[in-house]
């Protein structure tokens, strides 16, 4: 299976679940948390440690944290920031997360995954969620210090050794080399590495770099080559996601699907765009005005197509299609 059968059987009961009650549409399937914003990276496409620079320093405690989680009530938590490893508590709250029967995805670029790793416990509803945007020489440059790429492989190493699930996070932008990538994935399956997340980077008011990033028309004609060239590997994005950003279909955005919540509170209205913060999230979903954002309503959303708003949509169906269901199910059950 694509994924551990905890996870796909809690996610479709939660969906159902939820579509059961009282016809709720807004519900949540992940939890993007952020218990710090700092990071020993400056990496060229991430605007965080740049949005954030003023309360760098800051961090959300574990009881904040896990008030977040059960305040969202998503079944899948991804702690990313900045980043996590380098939150002192974070195999506490790792630990306490689980308890609470959620799934993890720890988003790391990887440079203290071997140091930290015997703080952590094996599981199946838990993943070291690496980031490699390239082989070495590339990666390296774009996280702009030499040594990350080796660090990062050493640490999947030493993850899979100890039994530890791993998946990978790379960064599809302007000049990326889609057969670059599938050498990477190739290594990185040779490692063991149990699957692979792929998305294009979305330009945002806090990265200085714009001219890395690209508009609709390149994503597809990159995710076209991406088609063939990765077809065989064990690609976490999923079919209908993939065929929206091939360009052959249209997907809605689901910002509020994959909410954000980090040292300022809720962010608003999504991971990429910051409109304001709630200190609550049922302010964060009652007093957003969803209807003014998305492509052809927002220019900062007409060349988004990120996985954190638009993967939700397809999980969902909010776009449903004949066959759709069958086709998720497939995937996810191969």
């Amino acid at each position: 299976m694509r994924f551990p059968i905890s996870l796909t059987a809690s996610l479709a009961a939660y969906i159902f679940k939820k579509k059961l009650s009282n016809g709720q549409v807004r519900f949540q399937l992940v939890l993007m948390l952020e218990p710090l914003h700092a990071c020993n990276l400056t990496c060229t496409g991430c605007g965080r440690i740049r949005e954030y620079q003023q309360t760098i320093s800051q961090s959300l405690t574990v009881e904040q944290c896990l008030r977040a989680v059960d305040e969202c009530g998503a079944p899948v938590v991804s702690i990313c920031g900045g980043e996590p490893l380098i939150y002192p508590p974070i195999s506490e709250l790792a630990r306490r997360i689980l308890e609470r029967k959620k799934h993890i995805y720890l988003c790391t670029n990887g440079m203290f995954l071997e140091k930290r790793l015997g703080e952590f416990t094996p599981s199946h509803r838990f993943f070291f969620n690496v980031h490699l945007d390239g082989l070495e020489k590339t990666h390296d440059m774009c996280v702009e210090r030499q040594g990350v790429f080796q660090a990062a492989v050493a640490g999947i190493r030493a993850a899979k050794q100890a039994g530890f699930m791993v998946c990978t996070n790379t960064t599809v932008y302007k000049e990326t080399d889609m057969a670059e990538i599938r050498d990477l994935f190739q290594y990185l399956h040779g490692l063991g590495v149990d699957g692979f997340m792929l998305s294009p980077g979305y330009s945002y008011q806090a990265v200085g770099s714009k001219e890395i990033f690209m508009g609709r028309e390149d994503i597809h004609e990159k995710f076209r080559q991406a088609e063939s060239l990765l077809k065989r590997f064990k690609l976490n994005t999923s079919p209908v996601y993939l065929e929206f950003l091939r360009g052959e279909r249209q997907l809605s955005c689901a910002a509020w699907a994959n909410p954000t919540y980090n040292t300022w509170g809720w962010r608003t209205p999504c991971y990429m765009i910051t409109d304001g913060h709630h200190q609550t999230f049922a302010e964060f979903l009652q007093q957003t005005p969803w209807e003014k954002y998305g492509y052809g309503r927002d220019p900062r959303c007409e060349r988004c197509m990120m996985h954190c708003g638009y993967e939700p949509a397809a999980a969902l169906g909010l776009n449903r299609k004949l066959g759709d269901s069958l086709k998720m199910a497939l995937w996810a059950l191969t």
